[in-house]
């Protein structure tokens, strides 16, 4: 390191005190300092775009962080809605049962609130990147004509994809319908 340090040091003659001598120095070492110059700036730039990834990083990380969370969850509330659905009318204005959809309305109430919601699908066009389509059936060409699963997004991300059947164009016949 210090043989690299000698060879970038311009050789002064002692002797030579001639301004072409001292201009040819000068200018050899306002070379070296516009290039130390322009390697510090890049530097700081690379340091800058570092920064600034590593602050975009952690704040997706802390918008998704509760992901895993909620797909453990999905699945409770899968059943929630299905005892809910399940009721018989008759039995609705039992208080245990009004409490019972009172906790179904808190539970989604507080999904919405963690930015986690459901994903339209049935009767819209099917859409790779919220649906996985696990089956076809009479009905709409490229529609989903039942949902046998229903699909979540935590903000704008996927976090589990809407189970469907996807009609495949052929015609209702009149007893079908």
């Amino acid at each position: 390191m210090a043989e690299e340090l000698e060879k970038e040091v311009p050789v002064v003659n002692p002797d030579d005190d001639s301004v072409d001598n001292l201009k040819r120095v000068l200018a050899e070492e306002k070379t070296r300092a516009d290039a130390n110059l322009i390697g510090w700036q890049r530097a700081q730039a690379d340091f800058s775009n570092y920064k600034r990834f590593v602050e975009q990083d952690k704040a997706e990380s802390l918008k998704y962080a509760n992901a895993a969370l909620w797909v453990n969850i999905l699945p409770v509330l899968d059943d929630l809605e299905r005892a809910v659905a399940a009721i018989p009318h008759k039995e609705s204005h039992h208080k245990w049962i009004e409490g019972f959809k009172m906790i179904d309305r808190k539970f989604r109430g507080i999904m919405e609130k963690q930015g986690v919601t459901p994903i339209l699908s049935l009767g819209m066009e099917f859409d790779y990147r919220t649906m996985e389509g696990l089956t076809s059936a009479k009905g709409p060409k490229d529609s989903v004509i039942q949902e046998l699963e229903k699909g979540y997004k935590l903000q704008d991300k996927v976090i589990r994809p809407a189970k469907v059947v996807v009609g495949n164009g052929e015609e209702l016949s009149d007893k079908e319908e």
